[in-house]
């Protein structure tokens, strides 16, 4: 990270002595009759702070700056495949304490799911979304699903209410998705993983948002990312799908998300305010800093440049989330989105995927709040 992010220190020979005050007269010289007053801890000496926070890190917490730059960068993992005969159940969910954030970062079962991110992360890498790749049947029935939803929000307008968030039409758009989500997913499955559905249903019908309080957030972001990695562990996506999963599902998914979110003014779920990435995802930032790295003349700067992002934004699912952020958002970027602004300055997309890989597994997989509404069964286990 560039030094001029940071302020400098001090020279240590200013502490290392008390300062002498000389109670001289400004005027005339002459001696004065009272010291000046001493600062107190009420009103503290004026204290150097950066215009910009540093980089990468999601909060003004130095705590959590340090534990995003000692995070190892996750590695890519490959996905085991479940054995028949295998007894599927309906997942819970577990997490409620930080003891229970601890237990679920040191397992297999964190890694392996992490892994499975970095590697659709990888597969998209330098990549445009429109390139040619492996489509298989599985993957353009997933899009058929998607598409379907999207049309349903065409189905069911939103009504007419005043409050700027939550428009109740979203239930009837909620209840409609989740009853016909066990057929979507019988069409994805051959006919000897039928009994899968009960496993596989609740990730995806929590994969849009929750009905009672019309948000949406990271957390329903990471079920989208858990449902794909479920269907991975049955055999049903494999790694040669990857691309696809990057390029044709997930951007498909963005599709339906941002309709949803606009249609239905969905509340941002836990949202950090400014110090957020985003109001609402994670994952396209990583996939599209993936699909940058080594581009020849587009460089983490360049989103601020607007003919880069209207001539590249179809292409490019990091530019689209910039595109859209500048859409809906008013007034200097800097200040609406400043960790964004920040990671602009960051030299190399290379460096941008892997601190936001990092910081995912801290900001997102380890914390209570998102994680309390993580599933756990048999493809995805409590270790």
């Amino acid at each position: 990270m560039d030094s001029d992010h940071t302020p400098n220190n001090p020279p240590s020979h200013s502490h290392s002595h008390p300062h002498s005050h000389h109670t001289t007269c400004i005027n005339c010289g002459g001696a004065t009759t009272y010291p000046p007053p001493p600062f107190s801890e009420t009103s503290p000496p004026p204290v150097y702070r950066p215009i910009r926070a540093p980089a990468i890190p999601i909060s003004p917490s130095h705590n959590v700056q340090q534990t995003i730059i000692m995070t190892p960068v996750p590695h890519a993992e490959k996905v085991p495949v479940i054995s028949p005969p295998h007894h599927f159940q309906t997942p819970t969910k577990i997490i409620s304490s930080d003891d229970h954030i601890r237990r679920f970062r040191d397992s297999p079962t964190a890694k392996n799911f992490l892994g499975f991110i970095v590697s659709l992360s990888e597969s998209i890498r330098t990549h445009k979304l429109s390139d040619p790749c492996h489509v298989s049947p599985v993957t353009t029935s997933i899009v058929s699903i998607l598409q379907t939803l999207i049309q349903s929000v065409d189905q069911i307008p939103p009504l007419e209410q005043s409050s700027r968030y939550g428009n109740l039409a979203y239930r009837d758009w909620h209840v409609r998705m989740t009853e016909n989500a066990d057929s979507f997913i019988l069409q994805l499955l051959p006919h000897e993983l039928n009994s899968a559905t009960v496993e596989l249903t609740p990730y995806f019908t929590d994969s849009f948002g929750n009905s009672s309080r019309i948000d949406y957030g990271t957390g329903h972001e990471t079920n989208f990312a858990a449902w794909l990695y479920c269907l991975a562990r049955l055999g049903v996506i494999v790694e040669e799908d990857y691309q696809a999963v990057v390029s044709r599902v997930f951007v498909k998914y963005m599709e339906l998300m941002r309709k949803l979110q606009l249609v239905y003014s969905l509340e941002p779920a836990g949202s950090h305010g400014v110090w957020g990435l985003d109001d609402y995802h994670f994952l396209p930032y990583v996939f599209g800093a993936s699909q940058l790295i080594d581009h020849k003349y587009m460089k983490p700067k360049s989103i601020h440049n607007e003919d880069i992002l209207e001539n590249f934004a179809k292409e490019y699912m990091y530019l689209q989330c910039i595109e859209f952020i500048r859409k809906v958002k008013k007034g200097p970027f800097a200040e609406h989105s400043p960790m964004l602004d920040d990671i602009s300055g960051v030299p190399n997309w290379k460096k941008v995927n892997s601190g936001l890989l990092k910081m995912y597994k801290v900001e997102v997989m380890e914390k209570v709040p998102i994680m309390q509404h993580f599933l756990f069964g048999s493809l995805i286990k409590w270790e």
